[in-house]
């Protein structure tokens, strides 16, 4: 048994999903959180990758453009500018992530990419319960209009039936003219 799977704490599941971005529509961990979730430097991380580039095109890893770096700055993702050093940080996708585990051949590498392949399944459950989630609210959101015309519609014939009773509870009540017979 791995020391990951005896001690979950090592790195626990909400460690590594608070490092998971959402960027070009694509669930991704950039390199320095990689490193950090690995216990490495990044530029070694960066090294090994650069060494066998070909394992990671760009559906895998891609750099980050200015405008993206400016965009997690302002967010707190990166403290600053200059906390990247002047390198531009690679952003890793879950198969990108996966690739890792044939670079980074270490113990502790192949168990925290064990447990990060596991935070993205959680994630895309989560997802797909939040989809069905919202799919739901919506029938019902549906089924409610539908319910609230039906109960309007009840309260105008309810209205009209009220409107009548009175009307014939007025014609019963009105004075009567004419003759009247006298018993």
């Amino acid at each position: 048994m791995s020391k990951l799977a005896e001690n979950k704490s090592l790195v626990p599941e909400e460690r590594i999903a608070s490092k998971i971005l959402f960027l070009r529509g694509e669930k991704i961990i950039l390199d320095f959180h990689l490193a950090d979730l690995y216990g490495t430097e990044t530029r070694a991380l960066k090294q090994a990758v650069k060494r066998n580039i070909e394992r990671f095109p760009s559906d895998f890893m891609f750099e980050l453009s200015v405008s993206e770096i400016d965009n997690l700055v302002s967010h707190f993702v990166i403290p600053s500018k200059s906390y990247l050093g002047g390198a531009v940080p690679y952003a890793f996708t879950e198969t990108g992530v996966a690739m890792l585990s044939s670079v980074l051949k270490s113990k502790q590498a192949v168990d925290i990419n064990i447990a990060i392949m596991r935070t993205f399944v959680m994630l895309r459950k989560m997802l797909y319960n939040y989809q069905e989630l919202l799919s739901w609210q919506n029938e019902i959101e549906q089924k409610l209009g539908e319910h609230n015309n039906q109960i309007l519609i009840i309260f105008q014939y309810l209205k009209q039936f009220e409107r009548a009773k009175q009307q014939e509870s007025e014609h019963q009540n009105r004075p009567r003219i004419g003759f009247k017979s006298q018993k």
